[in-house]
């Protein structure tokens, strides 16, 4: 069974920063794809970031590109989302999805509020 936990959502002010995690319960290396999603009350999950476990290429929307870095550390089966100068319009739950032999598993998803 394939879980995944996020963490380290919040509160933080425009041009701010935070950092998000997501455990898997699995070797990231099992994964072909880590990806994260966010969304906003009423709208449609929108893709934020990806990196492929086995080389670690990464891509990432243009609403973010420059601004947010994914990474991993395979040691502790983690992903990880840094996200710099933050905007409102960054105020979203993500969503950590992770793709594996044509399946999809999500985790529960982390808020993130960028608000003065």
């Amino acid at each position: 069974q394939v879980q995944l936990v996020e963490s380290g959502g919040g509160l933080v002010q425009p041009g701010g920063s935070l950092e998000l995690s997501c455990e898997a319960s699995m070797s990231l290396i099992s994964f072909d794809a880590m990806i994260w999603y966010r969304q906003t009350l009423g709208d449609q999950r929108e893709f934020v970031a990806t990196l492929i476990p086995k080389g670690g290429w990464t891509n990432y929307a243009d609403s973010v590109k420059g601004r947010f870095i994914i990474s991993k550390e395979d040691a502790t089966n983690t992903v990880y989302l840094q996200m710099n100068s933050l905007q409102p319009e960054d105020t979203a739950v993500y969503y950590c999805n992770a793709r594996r032999n044509g399946m999809e598993y999500w985790g529960h998803g982390a808020q993130v509020t960028v608000s003065s």
